[in-house]
């Protein structure tokens, strides 16, 4: 682990993809403010997060497509300028249907720049240490995503939901930095490729990929939907931001944790048993965390973090191990159409809980 902190390649990867998944963060801590401010129900709320994760999902093969046949070193740079200018328009959003569109144009940079990271990640890793490589390319994000609804609860709390305008600053840092380092990928990638074998001449196996994407999408919906309708639930049963911004960032947080321990385990055990445990135990603890809430959330809320993310890097490194040569496709496939489901999980759970109530749902 300590040789994959000194790949500076790496690192410049993971910075861009930390700052990435922050901006898709701080979506969920708008709902609680643009529900009242548009009225909206929790079907509604539901589109939001749907229009986001489609736009993020459905756009992720294409992006990879492109990386695969010719990637640029301005490509990522510029993806993340092009996902702040759309973040720090939330709280600008004049109706609802502005909103909804603003979360579509930032959840296509969010879209674009996952393939690109995580093929140019899978390049300059050595295969012998790729769970534990990519789990920690994949907690950089995690920990973005968690660092997401803090940075929104602060810029709420002391501007209104005209603070997300700050948001485009950390974008223009970022950008500027990877720029600079993206030159490092290209090298890096070069001199591995000058040593691979032609991977392009090995058949793919896109039917135990579509196995891989079917289980990633099941995982999915439930992990999206809890997530995302945390704040909503908490807000209805009397709690404040000052509780649920705090439980929001505790489950992305372990979930960090679990990707970690699930890219470990992978490497020394083996990628399918970790899948099938992490899955098992997932069961068990939803039921946990939907039966107590309150307090105890604190405890529940992670552990159920910890179960359901300790699959997700070793789904990616199995579905770009499964399709040689194409990585930067099989990356957008799994990380895209593996994940829509949640996106169309969410209005369906929140049909569900305008029926009956968050717990049931």
């Amino acid at each position: 682990m300590r040789n994959l902190f000194g790949n500076k390649a790496l690192l410049a990867l993971m910075l861009g993809h930390c700052t990435n998944d922050l901006f898709a963060g701080v979506l969920v801590m708008l709902y609680p403010v643009m529900k009242l401010k548009f009225g909206l129900t929790y079907a509604e709320i539901g589109l939001v997060t749907l229009a986001y994760s489609t736009m993020s999902s459905l756009t992720q093969p294409f992006f990879g497509h492109i990386a695969d046949r010719g990637f640029r070193r301005w490509h990522a740079p510029l993806v993340i300028l092009w996902g702040s200018v759309f973040v720090s328009l939330y709280g600008f959003a004049p109706t609802f249907a502005a909103f909804i569109a603003f979360a579509a144009l930032a959840g296509a940079a969010s879209g674009a720049y996952h393939p690109l990271g995580a093929m140019n990640a899978a390049a300059i890793i050595d295969d012998r240490s790729r769970n534990r490589a990519m789990s920690l390319y994949t907690v950089a994000g995690t920990c973005g995503y968690a660092i997401g609804p803090l940075a929104a609860t602060v810029l709420l709390a002391f501007f209104g939901p005209h603070g997300t305008a700050a948001l485009i600053v950390p974008g223009l840092i970022v950008a500027a930095l990877l720029l600079q380092r993206m030159r490092l990928v290209e090298r890096v990638r070069a001199a591995r490729a000058a040593l691979a074998t032609n991977a392009a001449l090995v058949r793919p196996a896109w039917g135990p990929l579509a196995r891989v994407i079917s289980v990633t999408m099941l995982r999915s919906w439930v992990a999206l939907a809890v997530l995302q309708f945390i704040p909503l639930w908490y807000a209805a049963l009397g709690y404040d931001r000052t509780f649920y911004g705090p439980l929001t960032t505790a489950m992305i947080l372990a979930g960090a944790v679990g990707t970690l321990i699930g890219g470990n385990l992978a490497d020394r055990i083996g990628q399918r048993r970790v899948v099938v445990a992490s899955l098992t135990l997932l069961v068990p603890l939803v039921l946990l965390f939907a039966g107590f809430p309150g307090p105890i959330a604190f405890l529940t809320a992670p552990a159920l973090s910890v179960a359901s993310d300790s699959s997700l890097s070793v789904t990616l490194v199995m579905a770009q191990s499964l399709v040689p040569g194409r990585a930067g496709v099989a990356s957008g496939m799994i990380l895209g159409l593996g994940f829509i489901t949640g996106g169309i999980g969410v209005p369906i759970t929140g049909w569900v809980a305008d029926q009956i109530g968050f717990q049931g749902a």
